[in-house]
C-alpha cells in the first residue's frame, strides 16, 4: 500500500530583509553575504507571522490544492519550529482548531530542520499501522532568526535564517507522488555545542538579564567547526544514498534534489558529489534557510519552473541542529510498480 503527497503549500511573508541590509548589521562585506553566504534577500516575519499562523496559512493552501475538505483530515502533526506562539504549548492542536479539522486528532515533533522527512516517516508508518488514518496534514511554521544575534560572529553559519510556513497531505493508498523510501542519522554529540543558554530548565528562573542573551550561541567554536567539517558532508550522503537504496534507486536516478539552503559552496559541492546539474536543484537565495520548509519550498519552486515532471525521483536532504541528517525520496507523479 503507498502513500502519496496529495498536495503541498507554502506560505512565505510579505517583509524581506537584503544583503545590504544584513551587511550593515554584521558589518560583514555585502558580496560575502552574497555569494559566501547565498543570501540575496530573505524573508522576515511581519507583526501578523507568529510560528502558528506561518503554518495556518500553508496549510489552508494545502487543502485548496487537495481539493478536500478540512474534515477529511485524520491527523495533524506539527512539524514545525519548538519555536512557537507560546511555550510548551501544541501548535498543531490550533491548527487543526482553525482549519475546521473536527475528526483529526495531533501531536507536535520536530527533528530541527530534518523536520520535514522526519514527520513523513513517522505520518507514513502510521498510516500503513492504522487503518483509520487515512489522510494526514504535516504542517510547519518557523521563525527562529528572532533568536538569532548579529552581533554573535560564532553564529554567523545561521545568518541565513529566513521565516515561512509549509504543508504537506498525505494521502493513503494514493498512487501519486508516492514516498519510495527515507534515512535517517543522528549524532548527539552536537547536542549543547549550539543553543539558547537562558529560557531553559537548564538555567531557571530567568532573569531580567537574560533577556539580552536570550540567543543562540556556540558554546566551543573551534570544536564546534571541527566536528562540522568531519561528519556533516559524509552524513548528509550517508542517508541520501541509504534512502535511496531503500527506494531501489541509485545517485543516478536523481532528477532533482530538494535540499536546504546553507552556504553556496556547500550547495555545490552536493551537486558536484551526487552528479547533478544546477538546473537539478534550486538553490535558494532569494529565501535563505527556512528551517524545515525548505524541501517543500524547493519543490515548489520546482515544478512551477518545469524542473520537476511527471516521473521524476525527487530526493529530499536537510540537516537539523542537534544534529540529525535526513532523506526522502519520492517518484513525482503518477506510480506503477
Amino acid at each position: 500500500m503507498n502513500v502519496g503527497i496529495l498536495s503541498i503549500g507554502v506560505y512565505i511573508p510579505e517583509t524581506f530583509i537584503t544583503a545590504e541590509e544584513i551587511s550593515e548589521k554584521t558589518k560583514i562585506p555585502v558580496d560575502v553575504i552574497k555569494e559566501k553566504f547565498g543570501v540575496i534577500k530573505k524573508p522576515i516575519p511581519g507583526p501578523k507571522d507568529t510560528t502558528s499562523y506561518m503554518g495556518i496559512k500553508a496549510a489552508q493552501q494545502a487543502i485548496e490544492r487537495a481539493k478536500i475538505k478540512s474534515e477529511d483530515i485524520d491527523l495533524v502533526i506539527w512539524n514545525g519550529g519548538q519555536h512557537k506562539d507560546y511555550p510548551c504549548w501544541l501548535a498543531g492542536l490550533k491548527i487543526a482548531d482553525v482549519l475546521g479539522a473536527k475528526n483529526a486528532w495531533s501531536f507536535d515533533m520536530e527533528a530541527m530542520c530534518g523536520s520535514m522527512m522526519s514527520a513523513m516517516e513517522v505520518a507514513r508508518s502510521m498510516m500503513l499501522a492504522n487503518e483509520e488514518i487515512k489522510t494526514v496534514l504535516l504542517v510547519s511554521g518557523y521563525r527562529n532568526g528572532d533568536l538569532i544575534n548579529y552581533n554573535v560572529k560564532e553564529t554567523s553559519f545561521m545568518f541565513d535564517i529566513g521565516a515561512g510556513g509549509a504543508a504537506m497531505i498525505l494521502k493513503k493508498d494514493y498512487n501519486e507522488n508516492v514516498i519510495l523510501g527515507t534515512a535517517f542519522k543522528g549524532d548527539g554529540s552536537f547536542s549543547e555545542d549550539c543553543v539558547v543558554e537562558v529560557g531553559g530548565t537548564k538555567n531557571w528562573p530567568m532573569k531580567k538579564e537574560d533577556i539580552e542573551k536570550f540567543h543562540f550561541v556556540v558554546r566551543d567554536v573551534e570544536s564546534f567547526k571541527e566536528k562540522l567539517k568531519k561528519k556533516t558532508m559524509p552524513n548528509f550522503y550517508y542517508v541520501i544514498d541509504k534512502a535511496l537504496e531503500k527506494s531501489n534507486l541509485e545517485r543516478k536516478d536523481i532528477d532533482y534534489l530538494a535540499i536546504l539552503h546553507f552556504k553556496r559552496s556547500a550547495h555545490l559541492s552536493v551537486l558536484e558529489e551526487l552528479g547533478l546539474k544546477k538546473s537539478q536543484s534550486t538553490y535558494l537565495e532569494e529565501y535563505g534557510h527556512i528551517g524545515q520548509n525548505d524541501q517543500v519550498l524547493s519543490i515548489e519552486i520546482g515544478l512551477k519552473s518545469g524542473k520537476i515532471k511527471s516521473g521524476d525521483k525527487v530526493v529530499l536532504a536537510g540537516a537539523g541542529l542537534g544534529f540529525v541528517w535526513a532523506s526522502a525520496v519520492v517518484h513525482w507523479g503518477k506510480y506503477e510498480r
